[in-house]
């Protein structure tokens, strides 16, 4: 495959759908312009971050997969610079509804759907009140540029599901995502432990890896979060090779040698010596010595 250029865009999400789309679709044009084949764009783009109340009318925000028009779009934008999109969209399906992710191909084709694994539930985060668990299991998309395994957010803080992505061919591992601020918490920053738990991912599976998140204030009518950005890209070896700022609407984008990478993984041999047998405690309940205080 060679050298792959690969982008991550984050944005403060207003209102208005449209702007919002459009204010994306210029920077995904930049990418495209510096050279990017897979532009990763963060979670639920197409408005605010409704999870910070539980608010039984943010539930009419839910679009069916097919004939969603925002997925229409961006399938265009992918078709006409010949890029591959991920879309992150809140999905309504016979009652049940979804945080999840389609796949654009650089033909503007859409590969297949995912839904979000784990779903988190916390002041200013309480997803489980609109989105019901995934059903779908981890997803790795074959595309033009190689194969893609997609997280969602809260899904990146689970070594299971990257490695479970790898096994099943994923080259990259992508992780669109809204988080900041910890309301029950003021004074409490995730932002280094959450950059560094996904930079794990990329060393432990020998696998880049890319984060888009958003940025901004959003308020609710209970509270409101500060979006810390900080979307970056991290090589197979889990440094970071390019990071936005904690504040900026910006694009970046970093060169991968897919070829030399493949070779690495191969050759490292955490693969090859994994002892499956011994791993019966990663299926098995929660103790409830790591469980929450109730």
């Amino acid at each position: 495959m060679g050298e792959l250029i690969v982008a991550a865009v984050q944005i403060a999400c207003g209102q208005h759908v449209t702007a919002n789309l459009d204010k994306l679709e210029k920077h995904v044009r930049e990418a495209a312009r510096r050279g990017a084949r897979l532009v990763v764009l963060q979670e639920l783009f197409e408005g605010p971050y409704f999870c910070i109340d539980k608010d039984e009318g943010h539930n009419t925000l839910a679009r069916p997969f097919k004939g969603n028009t925002t997925i229409s779009r961006v399938a265009s934008l992918a078709r006409e610079l010949g890029i591959v999109l991920p879309v992150s969209f809140f999905e309504e399906d016979g009652g049940r509804r979804f945080n999840s992710l389609t796949m654009i191909d650089a033909d503007g084709r859409t590969l297949g759907l995912y839904r979000k694994s784990h779903i988190p539930d916390s002041p200013g985060y309480y997803e489980k009140y609109y989105f019901a668990d995934g059903d779908t299991g981890f997803v790795v998309h074959d595309t033009a540029i190689g194969r893609i395994g997609a997280g969602i957010c809260w899904d990146q803080w689970f070594p299971e599901a990257a490695r479970s992505m790898v096994l099943r061919g994923a080259e990259i591992l992508i992780y669109p995502t809204a988080i900041g601020s910890e309301p029950a918490d003021p004074a409490w920053d995730t932002r280094d432990h959450w950059q560094r738990v996904m930079q794990g991912h990329a060393a432990a599976n020998l696998t880049p890896l890319i984060a888009a998140n958003r940025v901004g204030v959003e308020k609710g009518e209970t509270g409101s979060l500060v979006f810390y950005g900080s979307s970056f890209i991290a090589d197979h070896m889990g440094a970071k090779i390019a990071e936005a700022g904690r504040m900026d609407e910006c694009v970046i984008t970093a060169a991968l040698d897919m070829d030399a990478i493949a070779n690495q993984r191969r050759a490292w041999g955490v693969f090859r010596d994994r002892r499956c047998d011994l791993y019966r405690d990663l299926t098995a309940p929660t103790p409830a010595r790591l469980m929450p205080t109730p």
